[in-house]
């Protein structure tokens, strides 16, 4: 009987069909450099080691790392670790090419984990996950949308995300409280907008206080004026505002006055 370890986050898809359609969404193709993170007990594993052979996987969990190193010796070439830790661009290097990433990544570490993906965009091709739906729904959020926010701004440069498909709880074990979805996040081969240094900063500032105006919330970096003469209203809200405008306002926090 599998151990589930909560600290881990470890809720373990089982669900045949929904595990074939994750593999034919990936869709691995001979020549591509593929890691999955977090195969667990090896059910994704397997589908997608029908369809190549070998590929690189990453398990934190040292019991679940031997048994998959067990079952496929030479198939599945296993790094036992932390993913938040990981150092995709040596894999990359080792292997010759840029990375496909695959997995059911961990729900309570979810959003520190893909902006340590977003760190080594320049060394993937695509990453296709299973994610809490709320969290899946922010990231593929529009202006306006109740689930745009920090996660959506902060994506939008540098990669194409495309919602696939929704999991109910009843397909892992043990069922988790909440809706699951499966997403691709494709990396532009250039980002969409130049990304000032003040980029992040003003973005998470911006939506610590999503319920004020921009001139509140962003009042220590930017002041009411210099929004309104970037052609923004100080009176909008940050939820209203695209991706690109925000990097407007971070190359003025940037370069005006301290």
């Amino acid at each position: 009987m599998i151990r589930v370890r909560k600290r881990f986050g470890q809720h373990f898809l089982h669900d045949a069909g929904i595990l074939q359609r994750i593999a034919a969404a990936i869709d691995p193709r001979p020549g591509d450099h593929l890691v999955e993170i977090g195969p667990g007990t090896g059910a994704l594993t397997e589908r997608l080691l029908e369809r190549i052979s070998p590929i690189d996987a990453l398990e934190i969990d040292r019991d679940l790392a031997a048994g998959l190193r067990a079952r496929w010796p030479a198939a599945l070439h296993l790094h036992q670790g932390d993913a938040l830790k990981y150092d995709f661009g040596q894999l990359a290097a080792l292997r010759g090419g840029k990375l496909r990433v695959a997995g059911n990544l961990p729900y309570n570490i979810s959003t520190p984990l893909l902006f340590h993906l977003l760190a080594h965009r320049d060394h993937l091709i695509d990453i296709t996950v299973m994610l809490q739906k709320e969290v899946i729904d922010r990231m593929a959020a529009q202006p306006g949308d109740d689930a745009y926010g920090r996660l959506t701004v902060m994506l939008a440069p540098w990669v194409a995300i495309e919602k696939l498909f929704d999991v109910g709880p009843g397909a892992f074990r043990p069922p988790p409280r909440v809706w699951s979805a499966v997403a691709r996040l494709t990396v532009l081969p250039a980002p969409r907008f130049a990304v000032p240094e003040a980029f992040p900063k003003l973005v998470a500032q911006a939506f610590s206080q999503r319920r004020k105006t921009l001139r509140n919330s962003v009042r220590t970096m930017l002041d009411a004026q210099t929004i309104a003469a970037a052609g923004i209203d100080p009176a909008a809200r940050p939820e209203t505002l695209s991706a690109q405008q925000f990097a407007t306002l971070a190359a003025l926090a940037q370069t005006g006055p301290a």
